[in-house]
């Protein structure tokens, strides 16, 4: 579901091959629990804990403009030093990106946040100055996506930000609070932490509209592409690759696209010799996992590129293929594994389905968790003991889309919703109503009203075809976007000025 789109809770199918390109976005962002604020950061190098990937530095200030006050400063001020240290520093611009700077506090910072998630991900980390010059191009491609949200209008809410909190919390075990006292027992400002948050929102949000959205799918296509899964057994297979890019711009000179060429053959003959894929991955690929080693993460063939799957079943685990070209560049796939998995996503055999209904109230400044709770335990009890219509409860107070319709759900399918929400429905009989459930989106009053088990409808089938077609092709739309953007990106390096 975009993220743009309201936020029914009933609308949250999985997504695995979105999810693995946006591995540094939200649920994978904790990192920043580590690191202190980009001020610190210039000091000493921060203490990460082992708990997911990079955030982006602190945002940018414009040519001239006065500086942010998570930022850096406009061309040519200093960023002051904290007032316990010693001699103050310049905090000297490495680049200007379009009417931003970017300045050495913030490459460090981000370089510090690299070399955390490399080695939480078991990866070499590269030579200083080819990490140093890969981290800086993804602030540089970074800024430029959150620049074309200000000029395009793409705004995040506060609401959104706080369930994306929520469900980061959730994702390492711990509620709002712990989180936040986490982070700022790391030296972080909440409200930095937040702000980083809503970038990485912000950069879905971008990528959504300007690359999911135009993806174009045809009925052809989703009737070849349920033909193909009727074909399968009761099993499936899929492979863990990883992937070096080097990319290769649309308006790229012949002699541009030689020395590309040349640069990935003296890559694959390194692998070829033992080198680390995972160390050059981190070192030269512009694809957007770089920074994890160029783990795209486990995938079904259908959810590959077309020439990807193409080539990845033709190999071994540990095996690597001989450069690949595409319209984005040139490639260097490594299978990492393999594995037999359970029917294939589109089946065929009966599925157990719950229609359901919910109230929501979600916590805010006017309205803390405790009043929260208490309002919807009063809802509870109005209609188990007061005998009032639940659906009329909930077109009263509930702040879900579905409130309009009663809160009614409609039939779920297993893993249509989130997974505190699903366990607790799961757990009710028919007509039962739950206690109040916490899920990212707030808290839940639930009832079960029907159950079922039958065979998917076609309905369904087809909308999980589009959206594993569109999965596929996301792979390599996003990647000639994001080199789309980057072309069209006036930057100055003023990286060697600054050393």
């Amino acid at each position: 579901m975009p993220l743009s789109a309201p936020m029914n809770i009933a609308q949250l199918p999985a997504r695995p091959a979105r999810n693995a390109r946006l591995a540094a976005g939200i649920l994978l962002s904790t990192a920043l629990l580590g690191l202190a604020c980009g001020a610190r950061a210039q000091e000493a190098p921060p203490t990460a804990v082992p708990l997911g990937a990079p955030m982006p530095a602190p945002a940018a200030g414009r040519l001239g403009a006065p500086t942010p006050a998570r930022g850096s400063a406009p061309l040519g001020a200093p960023t002051p030093a904290p007032a316990s240290a010693g001699p103050h520093m310049l905090d000297r611009i490495i680049a200007v990106v379009n009417d931003e700077v970017v300045t050495s506090g913030e490459l460090d910072y981000r370089i510090h946040a690299a070399e955390s998630q490399l080695a939480r991900s078991r990866v070499a980390v590269p030579a200083a100055d080819v990490l140093r010059k890969q981290v800086l191009e993804r602030l540089i491609v970074d800024r430029a996506q959150l620049q074309l949200a200000r000029e395009t209008g793409v705004r995040v809410d506060d609401g959104t930000v706080n369930a994306a909190v929520a469900r980061m919390a959730e994702a390492n075990g711990m509620n709002v609070q712990a989180l936040r006292s986490k982070v700022e027992a790391d030296g972080v400002p909440y409200g930095q932490f937040r702000d980083d948050m809503r970038d990485e929102i912000t950069m879905m949000r971008v990528r959504d509209r300007e690359v999911d959205a135009k993806i174009q799918i045809s009925e052809g296509e989703i009737d070849n592409f349920l033909q193909e899964q009727s074909a399968l057994s009761g099993s499936t297979t899929e492979y863990n690759v990883a992937q070096i890019l080097i990319g290769v711009s649309e308006i790229a000179s012949p002699e541009f696209v030689e020395r590309a060429r040349r640069r990935t053959e003296d890559l694959y003959n390194q692998l070829t010799s033992g080198a680390d894929f995972g160390r050059l991955a981190a070192g030269y690929s512009s694809a957007p996992e770089a920074l994890q080693g160029g783990d795209l993460g486990w995938r079904s063939l259908d959810r590959l590129p077309g020439l990807f799957a193409d080539a990845v079943k033709k190999l071994k685990p540990g095996e690597i293929t001989e450069p690949l070209r595409s319209p984005v560049g040139f490639h260097i796939l490594k299978l990492l594994g393999q594995r037999d998995t359970a029917a294939a996503r589109i089946s065929n055999k009966p599925v157990a389905q719950t229609h359901a209904r919910h109230i929501l109230l979600r916590v805010s400044d006017a309205m803390p968790e405790a009043e929260v709770r208490h309002r919807l335990a009063d809802l509870r009890e109005r209609v188990l003991k007061g005998g009032q219509d639940f659906a009329q409860l909930a077109r009263l107070y509930s702040v879900d889309p579905s409130s309009t319709r009663g809160g009614d759900l409609g039939w779920l399918y297993p893993n249509d919703t989130v997974p505190a929400f699903e366990a607790a429905m799961n757990g009710l009989k028919i007509g039962e109503i739950s206690e109040p459930v916490q899920s990212p989106f707030g808290f839940h009053l639930i009832q079960v009203l029907e159950r079922r088990t039958e065979e998917s409808s076609i309905e369904r089938k087809r909308l999980e075809a589009r959206q594993a077609i569109r999965d596929r092709k996301s792979e390599e739309a996003l990647q000639e976007w994001l080199r789309q953007l980057r072309d069209r990106t006036y930057v100055e390096y003023r990286l060697e000025d600054n050393r």
